[in-house]
């Protein structure tokens, strides 16, 4: 049994290339999750001034990816607020949505966003977070394409 003892080679570890690996995919999970908050918060500080304008239309070009965007909170009869997201629904639909929660179709303006489907909902108001009760007129701004 002896004889055995010392025959196997014993395994070799590189110790300094598993730190740099580790610190390597720490380093990375680090950057994509403050390049996701800061899209993230990119997205509501667009939202916000776009839509706080005053304006019925938005800006030429616009990049708004936040569904702050696109959802009505409507506040029901019982008292609950349930968000309402219309993101990238077409006109029907939204209508059909806005029926559904007996709330009214407004003004329907059309704007310019990159990436959007033309004929989507890509806007609305009053949009998060102020909240509708039954009733309410929503405006809608459509993809122009």
């Amino acid at each position: 049994m002896n004889r055995f003892a010392n025959s196997a080679e014993a395994p070799d570890f590189d110790v300094p290339q598993i730190l740099r690996r580790t610190r390597r995919r720490r380093t990375i999970g680090i950057a994509a999750v403050a390049a996701a908050l800061i899209a993230a918060g990119g997205g509501t500080a667009l939202a916000t001034s776009s839509a706080g304008s005053g304006s019925s239309t938005p800006a030429a070009t616009s990049t708004a990816t936040n569904s702050d965007a696109t959802t009505v909170l409507y506040v029901t009869p019982d008292g609950t607020t349930v968000p309402i997201d219309f993101a990238n629904l077409d006109l029907t639909f939204a209508e059909q949505a806005l029926l559904k929660a007996q709330l009214k179709t407004g003004a329907i303006t059309k704007g310019v966003v990159k990436g959007c489907k033309p004929g989507s909902v890509v806007g609305v108001s009053p949009h998060a977070p102020k909240t509708v009760k039954s009733g309410a007129t929503v405006d809608l701004t459509l993809c122009a394409g």
